[in-house]
């Protein structure tokens, strides 16, 4: 599995809130296009914000990476922040699963 991690320090915490949002509503929009696995936005309390997007292939990754140039774009034109991302490939990972394992009857 690949991923692309995206790491951004905001001078100003409330421009990583705005941001955040930001990312996620228009990175929405690539989760289809781009074969996304998954994708994750965290935001940290000093203005830090990560996004972590996982693939199958890197030739998904590739057509994010070109995609998702103009929105990257759009937020350093707007706001004051440094960016630091890798790509990269997913040596081991665990996610639990949220599941019910209850019966209602009705």
């Amino acid at each position: 599995m690949y991923a692309k991690v995206f790491n951004l320090k905001f001078v100003e915490p409330t421009d990583a809130k705005v941001a955040s949002s930001y990312f996620a509503e228009n990175l929405a929009k690539l989760i289809r296009p781009c074969n996304m696995q998954s994708m994750n936005i965290s935001l940290g309390r000093c203005g830090s914000l990560t996004i972590t997007v996982k693939f199958d292939s890197g030739s998904d990754l590739k057509t994010f990476e070109s995609r998702s140039k103009a929105v990257f774009d759009d937020i350093k034109s707007s706001f004051n922040f440094i960016q630091t991302n890798y790509a990269g490939v997913y040596i081991y990972t665990f996610e639990a699963e949220n599941s019910a394992t209850e019966i209602t009857l009705n």
